[in-house]
Formats: structure tokens, sequence, C-alpha cells
């Protein structure tokens, strides 16, 4: 059978609207503001060509360097055969290449391109105003604050990363 469901009726239920105090309240907000977020920063690497994906695969790299593709997967939460397309179109874009692993005939490292970390730079610029725009409702300070609560609720104290 299904799992036992407690008979108790809670005063506040998850609607997703502003003002929820339900106990889904913080996901539900951290999800809109994350479907916001990355809507601009799409908008941001579409001019370059890439997307939220690939740009995620080049965050990788950039900060790593050549990264075996299954750990590329597991830093980006994404499945192997979704790395592989991603990468797949990271190579035909000339940012990423693909090099054997000294000792593993079967791994693949991946490696950012000069091409690829010149685009990773460009993203930044193009990124900037539209980031600026993303705030612009908070007031002095408040980015700051929201980028410093955020990082702690992400990587709490003690979690190991």
């Amino acid at each position: 059978m299904g799992a036992d469901v407690p008979r108790e009726t809670t005063t506040s239920r998850a609607t997703d609207r502003p003002g929820d105090t339900s106990p889904f309240a913080l996901g539900l907000l951290l999800r809109q503001a994350h479907w916001r977020a990355a809507t601009v920063m799409a908008e941001a690497l579409k001019p370059l060509g890439i997307e939220l994906r690939h740009f995620a695969v080049l965050i990788v790299l950039v900060d790593r360097g050549a990264t075996v593709q299954r750990d590329l997967a597991v830093a980006t939460g994404s499945d192997k055969a979704g790395i592989m397309r991603v990468v797949d179109d990271l190579e035909r874009k000339g940012l990423a290449v693909r090099k054997a692993v000294p000792g593993d005939r079967r791994a693949r490292a991946v490696e950012v391109t000069p091409r690829g970390v010149e685009l990773f730079d460009a993203a930044h610029v193009a990124a900037e105003p539209l980031a600026e725009r993303l705030v612009a409702g908070l007031g002095p300070g408040e980015p700051e604050l929201l980028r410093d609560l955020l990082t702690r609720l992400a990587y709490p104290a003690g979690d190991k990363a």
C-alpha cells in the first residue's frame, strides 16, 4: 500500500504565490528565482551560440582544468548520455577537446580550448548588464546579502563538498 499520510490538516497549504507561508514556500520561491535567473542568463548566452548546459560544463573545465566525462556529469548534475551530447556540441564549436587519459583506455578527459576560454570570458561580459537587471529591484547591499544567504543555504557549514 501507500505511505501513511497524517490525517492532521495544516492551516498553510503551498500555493506557489507571493506570501505563501507553507513549509514548501522557500523551495517554491527558490524554484521561481532559479527559473528567472536561468532565463536571464540564457538570454546572455544565446548571442554567443551556447546554452546554459554548455556554459555549466565550461565553468567546470575553466575551474578544474581537464576533467573526465563522468566527473563532468556529476559536477553538472547531468547523466552520461547528456554530458556526452554537451561535450559533442562543445567539440563541434571548437570550445573543448577530448583527450585520452593515461593509464585508462576507456576514459576521456575534456579540456577547454583557448577559444572556449575566450567565449567563457565573453559570456561574463555579456551577462553583466543582465545580472544587474535581475537584481534591480533590490536595495543597496541586498544583492550581496542575497548572494551570501544563498551561498550559506547551498553550502551549509560543516557539509563536505
